[in-house]
């Protein structure tokens, strides 16, 4: 049947099956945001206060359902806006479609107003861009977008229309069809030279030389990276774990992987990895990464990175196979499904006597009192006083890593932080995206002070929608984390990095009409956070810290792993 073009971009939306989308109109796409006003029973709008926030709310949707993500955006500044998200999201590979509107055909390549080539811009940074010049196209495209977003290793697309092509008078022939209707997807086929888009097969042989080098190892460790996050391989790394009966460092985007409380976690791996992790990874036999690509907050030092050790990598983009640290072995593949493979072969394991010489090394959990108000104080607070389900956003920096050190993660999408990026200002349109998409659940914003200048517009969202964020501000005055490298790398001359200025975000709280607390202590932190969370609105909790907090340990880039320039409990 015939429908206009707009129609047919909200039934597409339809198909697979979104009910909710994140954006800011402007002038060229507001043929899309009209016809989305008839639909607004079936299609939900949450208008940030900037697209960069809207970004990071559908990044975060799609991180917390483990559903695509879906972001309007209007041409120039409005889409140029959107591309630290999509790049946000493409580091950690989530599946994010971008929806933008250009100037029409007449218009195009001349300089018109708000005219900017997005599709060439976000090239890079994305699986897959469209650029869409006629109507008849969109039906296609769309799927094809979804298709790309969530097939093999996830990641954004952006999808960009002329304005011309969402006028009124253009129709489409169009025909439902649901995504769970194979023949939906069939358009994916056509694009198998694209990027990590169709799901690999796992080769056999390949499992059974892992089941072997497992057999003759005596000293496993084992990695949890972001490759089981996305692939919702939880349950099948933990069978897996248990199994081999190893140590389990979780890297930053691994946390929800593998329960961070669980006996055989070892700790983060890595810069700010613990004593435990490092160690194990400096003297195991055989050490085996799931999902991870080895970044260099990872293996700081390729050439001496488990130098002793044959090195085996399970991913399902072989594109990552040896680019960071050259492997002995490695298998092509969904975690979900390599596990599940490698658990349908392998006995149960005992590995004591490692085990033994690895686990004790751990940081004990429990806050010392050290005479001042702690980050781990806070974390310990957070941790004893949250629903354990809670849905923890971070934005980044030593708030990041003391989240991932102290909070035990659970589940896939628990932890929703910016690892491969490192985006500041990420946190808190990230929790706005799990809040709407996972409404049962409590999300807490843990952001610094510098961060939290950077996206503290979206309170308006949280309050307007009434949702219920809780945020916490570790404010110390200053850019923590690179105020640390510039206490240790840099002769302590801090450069451009105290934050001796306002604002006061209690004020900052009580102006948006939200919940304001500042807190100094222990007592009070539990106080504030029990009165946050019987709140039916967002709050803000201003935790005062020292300025010269450090995290710890700290291995500085380009050593060896266990070269710790500040050893575990601030030791240098």
């Amino acid at each position: 049947m015939k429908i206009s073009s707009t129609k047919a971009i909200m039934e597409c939306l339809l198909e697979q099956e979104v009910d909710t989308v994140f954006g800011y109109p402007g002038g060229t796409i507001l043929n899309v945001y009209d016809e989305l006003y008839r639909y607004r029973d079936k299609i939900k709008h949450i208008l940030t206060s900037h697209e960069q926030g809207a970004a990071h709310a559908a990044d975060g949707y799609a991180r917390a359902t483990g559903r695509p993500g879906v972001c309007f955006a209007t041409s120039g500044p409005g889409a140029t806006n959107l591309t630290t998200g999509i790049a946000t999201a493409y580091l950690d590979s989530s599946p994010v479609v971008f929806i933008t509107c250009n100037v029409g055909e007449s218009l195009l390549g001349k300089d018109a107003f708000q005219e900017v080539d997005i599709t060439g811009i976000a090239m890079p940074i994305t699986k897959a861009t469209f650029l869409v010049r006629e109507a008849s196209q969109i039906p296609e495209v769309m799927r094809q977008a979804f298709a790309v977003a969530v097939s093999g290793r996830p990641g954004p697309v952006l999808i960009d229309f002329l304005k011309n092509v969402t006028n009124p008078d253009q129709m489409v022939d169009y025909e439902f069809l649901p995504a769970r209707d194979n023949k939906s997807c069939q358009a994916i086929r056509k694009l198998g030279r694209l990027h990590s888009v169709v799901q690999p097969e796992v080769n056999k042989e390949d499992v059974e030389t892992l089941v072997d080098m497992i057999a003759d190892s005596k000293k496993p460790f084992i990695i949890c990276g972001g490759g089981v996050v996305r692939g919702r391989a939880d349950r099948q790394f933990r069978e897996f774990a248990e199994k081999l009966d190893a140590p389990v460092a979780i890297t930053v985007m691994g946390g929800g992987g593998f329960p961070g409380d669980h006996p055989l976690t070892s700790g983060m791996i890595g810069m700010h990895g613990s004593t435990a992790s490092n160690t194990a990874c400096s003297e195991c036999d055989l050490l085996i990464a799931v999902g991870c690509r080895f970044s260099d907050r990872v293996a700081l030092n390729p050439a001496t990175f488990a130098s002793q050790a044959k090195i085996v990598q399970i991913d399902i983009d072989r594109a990552e196979i040896d680019k960071n640290v050259l492997t002995d072995h490695h298998i092509i593949g969904s975690a979900a499904k390599v596990l599940e493979m490698l658990n349908e072969r392998l006995p149960q394991y005992d590995h004591s006597e490692w085990k033994e010489s690895i686990l004790p090394l751990r940081e004990p959990q429990t806050a010392p009192d050290l005479g001042r108000f702690t980050p781990q104080q806070i974390m310990e607070t957070i941790r004893t006083t949250a629903p354990e389900d809670a849905i923890v956003a971070t934005d980044v920096g030593q708030h990041q890593m003391w989240s991932i050190k102290y909070l035990h993660f659970t589940y896939p999408g628990q932890l929703l932080t910016s690892g491969g990026f490192g985006t500041m200002g990420f946190g808190l349109g990230a929790a706005i995206g799990a809040s709407i998409g996972c409404p049962d659940k409590r999300v807490i914003h843990i952001t610094g002070d510098g961060c939290f200048r950077m996206n503290l517009n979206e309170l308006a969202t949280a309050e307007h929608y009434g949702l219920p964020i809780i945020t916490i501000v570790f404010n110390n005055g200053t850019l923590g984390m690179v105020r640390q490298w510039q206490s240790l790398i840099y002769g302590k001359r801090y450069s451009e990095t105290t934050l001796d200025r306002g604002p006061d975000f209690v004020k900052i709280a009580d102006a948006y009409g939200l919940n304001g607390f500042r807190v100094t202590n222990r007592e009070e932190m539990e106080e504030a956070l029990k009165k946050a969370l019987a709140s039916d609105k967002a709050s803000v909790i201003d935790c005062r810290l020292d300025i010269n907090e450090m995290v710890s340990p700290m291995v500085a880039a380009g050593h060896d792993i266990t070269d710790f320039l500040l050893s575990e409990g601030g030791q240098c």
